[in-house]
């Protein structure tokens, strides 16, 4: 007697889960990671990925941070993917370092099995692509407008006693003076 066996499909939070604890234990070489922003956020929705750039690029040696937004209807949907880092690559969209769905296959040809680690992989990859591999790249850092400000302490300026004696030329350009012990 044939049977019909519909696929068991893993509730969001469920998937999300088995994401976390497998973004915490490492993936592979190292050169991809992920985790959760806020371990207080019960949907579990935002993201921080990293992707270390591949060898033989122009992305060797840089550290590239990404935001990754799941919404409710994640896994049926792709998260929003968006580099913090400044990147030049074709997929991205310079101004705002969204990677745009329609260029990206992964995201344009969604599947409920993709996850995020399988995002950050195919960005990698992406990266040594022929069309990615010698793009010339933007000064590395974030860009400001890109900063997500949540979990960021603040920015300093770390003054040496060399220049002590010029504390308030310093301290306005900095915005603050910092005392070395």
């Amino acid at each position: 007697m044939a049977t019909d066996e519909s696929p068991v499909i893993v509730p969001r939070s469920f998937r999300l889960l088995e994401e976390l604890e497998r973004g915490e234990k490492g993936i592979g070489d190292g050169t991809v990671s992920y985790g959760m922003d806020d371990v207080d956020d019960v949907y579990m929705q935002s993201w921080t990925g990293t992707i270390i750039g591949p060898a033989n690029t122009v992305h060797e040696g840089r550290i590239y941070q990404l935001k990754l937004f799941c919404g409710l209807e994640y896994p049926e949907k792709p998260p929003s993917v968006k580099f913090q880092s400044r990147v030049n690559m074709t997929c991205v969209n310079q101004e705002t370092g969204v990677v745009e769905p329609s260029i990206f296959p992964m995201l344009a040809d969604w599947k409920r099995e993709y996850t995020m680690e399988d995002i950050l992989t195919q960005l990698k990859k992406e990266m040594s692509s022929p069309q990615n591999r010698k793009l010339t790249q933007p000064p590395e850092g974030n860009d400001d407008g890109r900063v997500d400000t949540k979990g960021l302490v603040m920015k300093c300026c770390i003054i040496t006693s060399r220049i002590e004696h010029d504390k308030d030329s310093i301290s306005t350009r900095c915005g603050y003076y910092l005392d070395q012990a």
